[in-house]
């Protein structure tokens, strides 16, 4: 309800609206806020129900979730990926912690849970080749089972949060330097020049803190097969100094 936060809810309803057309077999969703440190994880529990608060903003009140998970993709993904020598394996039991960008995802995009779910984690120890390797299994996956699948990539553009007490209301990018390169790249993905946008983005990720080296792009990239087709910028602005955008690939 924060008009600093508007286009980007704008952006999602877009996104929402996308999927009711689309009408994928499976939601695959890949945030950067689930961590994994030694195997690769992938959710197997076929509903994941629970209420989630926050762990930094625990004031902006809960978030109660109910998923449907597609278990027969996650199986096939988790042996594809050990055949590509990519330890990995389910995680099944009541009460797992789910993350806030999966879950915000999931209520603003799905929030009927009309569409089951893939939820697949950032293993903190994966590059960006190996990850777009993960986006490419699960796309194989999809298609070897026959279903069509829509990737919703979360993660954040630049890092850089306010680290004091500010109204939300006045939220912004936090610094000129950010912002212009978010905005940079933001156009190179939307004019579909895949080659410079690669060129830049060790300078991209190295001076705009971007959040876990762009990885949530690595993974959308695999899962369109390495190629960018029409590309469009939904909406972009700040998440209390880091800069954040609903961009739809295909």
């Amino acid at each position: 309800q924060e008009p600093a936060y508007e286009a980007l809810r704008q952006g999602y309803a877009r996104v929402a609206r996308d999927l009711q057309l689309l009408q994928p077999d499976t939601l695959v969703i890949y945030s950067t806020r689930w961590y994994a440190v030694l195997d690769q994880l992938w959710q197997g529990r076929a509903r994941v129900t629970g209420l989630h608060v926050d762990d930094n903003w625990h004031e902006l009140g809960e978030l109660r979730y109910d998923i449907t998970t597609d278990v027969s993709l996650a199986r096939a993904c988790v042996r594809a990926a050990q055949r590509a020598g990519i330890a990995s394996k389910l995680v099944d039991y009541a009460g797992f912690p789910l993350d806030s960008g999966t879950l915000t995802a999931q209520a603003l995009a799905n929030p009927e849970g009309t569409f089951p779910s893939l939820i697949v984690a950032n293993n903190l120890y994966h590059d960006a080749a190996r990850t777009q390797a993960l986006g490419e299994i699960v796309a194989a996956q999809a298609s070897a089972q026959g279903k069509r699948v829509v990737v919703l990539a979360v993660g954040e553009l630049s890092g850089s949060q306010f680290r004091d007490d500010r109204p939300l209301a006045d939220d912004a990018v936090a610094t000129a330097t950010d912002d212009e390169w978010n905005r940079r790249i933001l156009k190179l993905i939307g004019a579909r020049e895949l080659d410079e946008l690669q060129r830049q983005l060790p300078d991209y990720i190295a001076h705009a803190k971007v959040d876990m080296g762009f990885k949530h792009f690595a993974f959308a990239l695999g899962a369109l097969g390495g190629r960018l087709g029409a590309c469009e910028v939904y909406a972009y602005g700040p998440q209390y100094g880091s800069g954040a955008a609903v961009v739809r690939l295909s």
